[in-house]
């Protein structure tokens, strides 16, 4: 149920410093323990400490870092703290993100530009700090984009536009270092059962909008898969990483899908939008789950 597409040079994670941001729960956390029982050497990178702390201890040589994506000298001691521990970094994860619920008229503008700081800003400082290391040794780069980079659906239009970031992101990187011996992929996930997707579904916006959806729109898919994928594609230097499987043609046929998408969601947009409205503001446009919850104390909101 997963797909590995473009994989360059396979080789073993053995020995291999992994640094992965959003690394204290999730598909961040999944991939690690997979990538530790492969025999990399892992850096856990995030907010939570108590988290990163218990998941570092099942994994054997792994370190890690309270760091917030959005606070490049926290990430900067991160990276020389693992640089110190491991005397390099091979692989860079760039998992760390949150979403909101909402729409462009109705959401909080500090939480809808919130999600762009974190997901798409913070991206870019992770794999800018690390990239030299990487660089140093031919490694691998993987940012995490999602389904929502090619589907974009209302009420999350700050995660699908940083979802898309992301996306041209790693393939403007992918040009500038290939020839460095460097390979960037990018991680697409649909729906996975994680903290952030389960705070998602508790709004009734979004609850109402996945009670309408069909097919293979609907199916939620556990961190267990979509972490072994990752560590499998991370391992492989694949050029992408999608789950599930059936979500590699779409990515090809994102135009279809995305009109698809949209004649879905007009049938019951006089239903919907009124419940992502319903609940604007400070309070109701934080971002969601026990991650968002983790941003928000970090950030000091006040929600």
């Amino acid at each position: 149920m997963y797909a590995l597409r473009g994989m360059a040079r396979a080789q073993s994670v053995q020995g291999k410093t992994v640094l992965i941001t959003g690394a204290a729960r999730g598909i961040g956390a999944e991939t690690a323990r997979r990538l530790a029982a492969k025999g990399a050497r892992l850096s856990l990178v995030g907010l939570e400490p108590e988290l990163l702390e218990q998941v570092a201890g099942e994994l054997g040589d792994a370190a890690w870092f309270e760091a917030d994506v959005t606070d490049r000298d926290a990430l900067e001691s991160a990276v020389q703290g693992t640089l110190e521990r491991f005397g390099g970094i091979d692989v860079v994860m760039a998992n760390a993100g949150i979403a909101g619920v909402g729409t462009v008229r109705g959401m909080d503008p500090d939480g809808w530009e919130r999600i762009i700081e974190v997901n798409l800003l913070g991206v870019y400082r992770t794999i800018n700090i690390c990239l030299p290391h990487v660089i140093e040794r031919r490694g691998y780069v993987l940012p995490v984009a999602s389904i929502a980079a090619a589907v974009h659906a209302p009420g999350m239009s700050a995660y699908s536009a940083t979802k898309a970031g992301v996306e041209a992101l790693a393939d403007s990187l992918r040009g500038e270092v290939k020839h460095l011996g460097v390979d960037v992929g990018v991680a697409y996930y649909s729906w996975i059962d994680t903290d952030m997707v389960r705070g998602a579904d508790g709004h009734p916006a979004s609850e109402f909008m996945r009670s309408k959806l069909r097919g293979p729109f609907a199916t939620t898919h556990t961190v267990e898969e979509a972490g072994a994928v990752t560590a499998a594609g991370i391992a492989a230097r694949a050029r992408r990483i999608v789950v599930p499987k059936g979500f590699r043609a779409l990515l090809w046929g994102r135009m279809p899908a995305a009109r698809m998408s949209e004649l879905q969601s007009h049938r019951f947009a006089k239903d919907f939008i009124p419940l992502l409205e319903a609940d604007a503001g400070p309070e109701g446009s934080a971002a969601v789950g026990a991650g968002g919850a983790a941003d928000n104390r970090a950030r000091g909101a006040n929600v």
